[in-house]
């Protein structure tokens, strides 16, 4: 992430916050949201509108442009993905991520209409669901993610399970075995 200068710094964390890979926990007024389909889901379709999206927020953003540059990059190679929620042909919101064998690296979300992200991230771990993922990250835990179903594993856990996933092949994932 980007510090308050602009230098790009990588920090971790003594617990990893997850996503059961059976998705999040969905309250009612949401299941009615997906259930209605107030929101057109895509993959892809829009990257970097949603980076766009995500790093533009009043308070700030850790995610500069030198970030955004390069995960445009990574994406180009077919190993960083998003998933947009549309409504009346405008992006509403989206989630994008890194995807390493198994491995789905959440970066972050943003909405422009209440539950659009939250549409997004369903959509998104249920793609990853059939894919065949078995990890799906969220980084640090916040009240919001734990409202979703997100839990914590140890940074010994989360080693392990990474290194499970990483051995994974899915049609997103970068394959780490050759």
């Amino acid at each position: 992430m980007a510090d308050d200068y602009g230098e790009i710094e990588f920090y971790g964390s003594r617990q990893r916050a997850l996503f059961p890979i059976e998705g999040i926990r969905v309250s009612r007024s949401m299941a009615k949201v997906i259930r209605r389909g107030d929101f057109e889901i895509t993959f892809d379709q829009d990257f970097r509108g949603v980076i766009a999206g995500c790093a533009d927020r009043p308070e700030g953003s850790w995610i500069n442009h030198e970030i955004r540059r390069a995960f445009a990059e990574v994406h180009e190679l077919g190993w960083a993905h998003s998933c947009e929620a549309w409504r009346e042909g405008e992006l509403a919101g989206g989630v994008y991520g890194v995807a390493l064998g198994g491995f789905f690296g959440a970066e972050s979300m943003f909405h422009r209409q209440t539950n659009a992200s939250k549409a997004a991230l369903h959509a998104l771990i249920q793609e990853c669901r059939r894919q065949g993922f078995l990890v799906f990250d969220a980084q640090i835990m916040n009240p919001h993610l734990a409202s979703l179903g997100a839990f914590e594993v140890s940074t010994r856990r989360f080693d392990q399970m990474l290194a499970q996933a990483l051995r994974v092949k899915t049609r997103w994932g970068l394959d780490l075995s050759e």
